[in-house]
């Protein structure tokens, strides 16, 4: 009797477990690379806006990566959001060499906005060419990364494509966390509907990278729309599908790479800022929680258990679920060049990401503000 709890705890797990690797094993055909489709004879225009606020470490190499694409007509616009680093003298040494480079300071911020979605919507007006895309200032394109997505852009029905950078990790807490986006994204949400339907709930991106049909952002009311919120990665693609434009998101792995976050610290005051706004809303928190519990963190102490006891079928149970969570975090770091020592810490991972997913909400619920880039602002 007392075997048999465990046993239905496996078999719990090993139902979850299954559930997130079915959902890769469907998701990972159909996140590809954008398509280089034709000979492109003619160049491509597109306005590439980068918000930046003290972002001297990284803004040099994004800039020029952007200055070096091939087979686009372009301007890049940066613009200097109160730094108090050298993010702008870098910027304006920079546009000294290149006529397509300009630097623009941004206005006060005003009451009742987030800090990078005025940016942005202050840089689209600045814009001059039919196709924006909005660019985290710590990317670094490769030279035809803007080219294929202007290509996925080109049919009459798709608004906005965006796109998941290969992600730099290098602390523990980022190789450990960081990765879980590409696991949260093709284990969870069925890619299916996001691309052959419109409906909201399907909306998936990546604010690193959003390219977008000027007519169509300005139509929808673009970041201005979303002006409190810290997730736009999320809610733009949201926004323009409840107007019926079409959304795809896109695995940029093989032409961006991005550094998110530089320390613990940065981890956690990053991932946690925007949380509620995603996962940790109070709507989805509850069954996220149960699903990566039950599927992603139960089967090894399971399994450890097991060992310890001489359970073999809920050892053998546990083995499937455990290795079903395994799966799709090894493909992952094959796919998406991902640090192999959070694929194998994967449990860990997720019981960390919960309890920042927590950490999040309860903060929320206090009424707590998050802070980012020396700016304060309320949770969700």
């Amino acid at each position: 009797m007392t075997l048999f709890p465990y046993a239905v705890l496996a078999w719990i797990s090993l139902a979850a477990a299954s559930l997130s690797l079915l959902l890769f094993l469907v998701n990972i055909r159909l996140f590809r690379r954008p398509c280089l489709c034709g000979d492109n004879p003619e160049l491509l225009a597109v306005s590439v806006l980068i918000p930046a606020r003290n972002e001297e470490l990284s803004i040099a190499d994004a800039v020029q990566s952007v200055l070096a694409s091939q087979g686009v007509n372009l301007e890049l616009i940066v613009l200097d959001d109160s730094s108090t680093d050298r993010t702008a003298a870098i910027v304006r040494a920079l546009a000294l060499t290149d006529t397509r480079l300009r630097l623009e300071q941004a206005p006060p911020l005003p009451e009742g906005w987030n800090g990078k979605q005025h940016a942005c919507w202050h840089l689209a007006s600045l814009a001059q060419y039919p196709v924006l895309c909005f660019l985290d200032a710590d990317v670094q394109l490769g030279p035809l990364a803007l080219a294929r997505m202007l290509t996925e852009l080109h049919p009459d029905s798709t608004g906005m494509v965006t796109g998941f950078p290969r992600q730099i990790t290098k602390t523990w807490l980022e190789w450990l966390l960081i990765p879980l986006i590409h696991f949260i994204l093709l284990g969870f949400l069925p890619l299916p509907g996001e691309r052959f339907t419109r409906r909201p709930g399907f909306a998936a991106g990546c604010g690193q990278f959003l390219m977008v049909r000027r007519s169509s952002y300005f139509d929808c009311g673009g970041h201005s729309a979303i002006r409190t919120t810290m997730h736009d990665g999320l809610l733009l693609p949201k926004l323009f599908r409840r107007q019926g434009i079409q959304t795809h998101v896109y695995d940029l792995t093989a032409d961006a790479v991005c550094r998110m976050y530089r320390s613990a610290a940065q981890v956690w005051s990053g991932l946690s800022k925007n949380a509620t706004e995603g996962m940790a809303s109070p709507s989805r928190i509850g069954i996220f929680t149960l699903l990566l519990v039950c599927g992603q963190v139960l089967p090894l102490p399971l399994l450890l258990w097991s060992l310890m006891t001489g359970d073999e079928s809920t050892f053998r149970i546990s083995l499937v679920a455990f290795s079903f969570g395994l799966i799709p975090r090894i493909a992952s770091a094959l796919r998406f060049g991902q640090s192999w020592r959070g694929a194998l810490l994967h449990p860990f991972g997720v019981l960390i990401l919960l309890v920042l997913e927590w950490y999040a909400l309860v903060r929320k619920l206090m009424g707590r503000p998050a802070t980012w880039k020396q700016r304060s602002y309320p949770v969700g």
